[in-house]
């Protein structure tokens, strides 16, 4: 186990793919071990990726490609801003704010970052804003993506853990609107202590215009979230008539996607599709040692010998979740930890989708910090300033997150009451 371990952890910082890394530290330790066949590597890796619900996942990257190629990010935003720039330090609000309509579509953290962050940035520093806010609220209000449904983190814990999708994404619903106060009452703090002016007046007609040019766009979510919380359709299903209806806008009403543009988006979701999937499949093989070994046992016992104190064990299991995300890609993280992580959860008595929503929000944090910080790097080359002063700059809206986080796993409410109320 010490081989596999370190074998894993020395090829990711020698800079190897972590879906290769996976595979190879746990082929590794296969030869080594020698009472397994090494066909069991690509049976183990078949399998962890034959599943329908998987089937999800490139279609909600399909879907918020061609949102952000099809213009509907800017309809978003500018629907934002006509809500709430008229508050003082308004586009920071606004960046928050679109951030929850956007996340209703796409589930993705580097999605949200890359294209709505993008039209964020520009118009933030147009204003006159700190280029350190801008950034900082933008990658901290792109990590609400995938905690509010969909989420492609929580289709990957529910296919891992053996949990509702439906129930995931219902038990984010309220987090994820937490998460969006929390940030708006940082950009209040930061609009009063900087000096920041309102951008600009309320006026109902500015609204109302807005409203009607973003109102096909803003029934995206309606369409997605809806469908899935009252039993329309199943999550993959979701996927499937978001990918639908943009394609819908994008091609026939904005008339603003090309065929070119489609094929390009197109290959994009492949590529990004199949980085996603191989980390799934060597994870699959990953977890399945720990798991066959009982190393996961082991360690759910180690923990509980220290203690079995509810709120010790969750503040520790927090820490672990942390610290890993500063190192390990989001979907690596989640297919190797749920095995180990998620029996200590469910003997102190959490509930495992109250669990995936800790999880998934502690790894959002995990984006904004280095050096994996993937957030942090689509960034600081959008923001087109160092990686180092991305950092800095996220650091300090890294403490409205890590309240609601404490709220989430201290206050199970939070999370289970709409999955309670819909499905159970």
């Amino acid at each position: 186990m010490a081989i596999l371990f370190i074998s894993l952890f020395g090829m990711i910082v020698l800079g190897v793919p972590v879906g290769i890394a996976l595979a190879g530290s746990s082929l590794l330790y296969i030869l080594l071990a020698g009472n397994l066949p090494d066909v069991v590597v690509i049976h183990r890796m078949v399998n962890g990726i034959d599943s329908f619900p998987l089937l999800a996942v490139p279609f909600f990257i399909l879907a918020g490609n061609l949102m952000n190629s099809a213009g509907i990010t800017n309809r978003i935003f500018a629907f934002a801003n006509a809500l709430v720039g008229w508050m003082r330090g308004g586009l920071g609000h606004v960046n928050v704010g679109a951030s929850v309509i956007f996340a209703g579509m796409s589930g993705a953290a580097v999605a949200d970052a890359g294209g709505l962050g993008a039209i964020e940035i520009k118009a933030m520093k147009d204003a006159k804003y700190d280029a350190d806010f801008a950034v900082g609220v933008t990658a901290a209000s792109s990590t609400i993506g995938p905690i509010i449904p969909p989420s492609l983190p929580m289709v990957i814990y529910g296919v891992v853990a053996g949990a509702s999708i439906g129930q995931l994404f219902a038990a984010g619903l309220i987090p994820g609107i937490l998460m969006a106060v929390a940030l708006m009452i940082m950009v209040a703090y930061y609009a009063r202590v900087r000096g920041y002016p309102r951008d600009q007046a309320f006026r109902w007609l500015v609204l109302a215009r807005a409203f009607k040019g973003a109102f096909l766009s803003l029934m995206t979510p309606v369409i997605i979230v809806g469908g899935i919380l009252f039993g329309i359709f199943t999550p993959t299903e979701a996927a499937i008539a978001a990918c639908a209806y943009a394609l819908v806008l994008g091609l026939v009403v904005y008339r603003t996607l090309s065929w070119q543009r489609f094929v390009r988006v197109t290959i994009d979701t492949i590529e990004t599709t199949a980085v996603i999937l191989f980390i799934v499949a060597g994870a699959s093989i990953f977890s399945w040692i720990l798991t066959s070994t009982r190393t996961a046992e082991a360690f759910a016992a180690l923990i509980l010998v220290i203690s079995d104190n509810p709120i010790l064990v969750l503040l520790l299991i927090n820490l672990i979740l942390i610290i890993v995300g500063c190192f390990l890609e989001t979907v690596a993280a989640i297919t190797i930890l749920v095995p180990v992580l998620l029996p200590i959860a469910v003997q102190v008595g959490v509930d495992p989708v109250h669990f995936g929503v800790i999880m998934v929000l502690n790894l959002m944090i995990g984006l904004l910090t280095p050096p994996v910080g993937m957030v942090l790097y689509v960034l600081s080359r959008v923001a087109k300033v160092p990686f180092e002063k991305a950092v800095v700059a996220t650091l300090p809206f890294l403490i409205p997150l890590v309240v609601v986080l404490m709220l989430v796993t201290f206050v199970p409410a939070l999370t289970m009451w709409l999955p309670t109320l819909l499905y159970r």
